[in-house]
């Protein structure tokens, strides 16, 4: 019932498509989701969510947890990041992937809504650190398409597998065009 309301809103209503899937049996990945460029990404993420039926997650500091909106956090698929003990970010989120049986991180690497010339890398290292696969998600909303691109496994080779995921992001543009990310061709 709820996936068809989900349905309903973002086919019907909202007139967007999402081309491509992700294979349930990818338990554990890393998706980057690009262009980043306003706060309505979120809720783009969450429809997608809905409408594929995949548990998706992300990571935000652990102080967010607190009552009163820990148990909306966990339940929207949020899972608190615990720096403590010396944990860098990469190593802190990496520990996640061992403790979950399913976990799908969402994370936006541009870092920001603004307009930025190249990614940080955090993603690629958590991925590389777990030992899973980096997705691919474009959020196009010149097309209105969500696109789930094919699995990537990282190389260890930064700058070539940079290039390669670059290229799933020609021509889109975000909410806001002007901070869209542009690939390097």
């Amino acid at each position: 019932m709820k996936k068809r309301i989900y349905k309903l809103i973002f086919f019907k209503l909202m007139g967007w498509k999402v081309n491509g899937t992700i294979s349930p049996e990818i338990k554990k990945c890393v998706m980057i989701v690009v262009p980043h460029t306003s706060a309505h990404d979120f809720y783009l993420g969450i429809f997608t969510r809905g409408v594929t039926g995949l548990e998706m997650n992300f990571v935000a500091k652990k102080e967010l947890f607190k009552f009163p909106f820990g148990a909306y956090f966990r339940w929207m698929g949020g899972e608190p990041l615990d720096r403590s003990g010396g944990l860098n970010k990469v190593d802190a989120i990496a520990n996640i992937f061992t403790k979950r049986e399913t976990f799908r991180l969402a994370i936006a690497p541009e870092g920001t809504r603004k307009k930025v010339t190249e990614w940080k890398t955090g993603f690629y290292y958590i991925a590389m650190k777990a030992n899973v696969p980096i997705i691919p998600v474009v959020f196009n909303f010149g097309e209105k398409e969500v696109k789930l691109c094919e699995p990537f496994s990282p190389t260890g080779n930064i700058e070539a597998d940079f290039k390669i995921l670059e290229k799933n992001y020609i021509g889109v543009l975000g909410k806001i065009p002007e901070n869209s990310f542009v690939p390097k061709e």
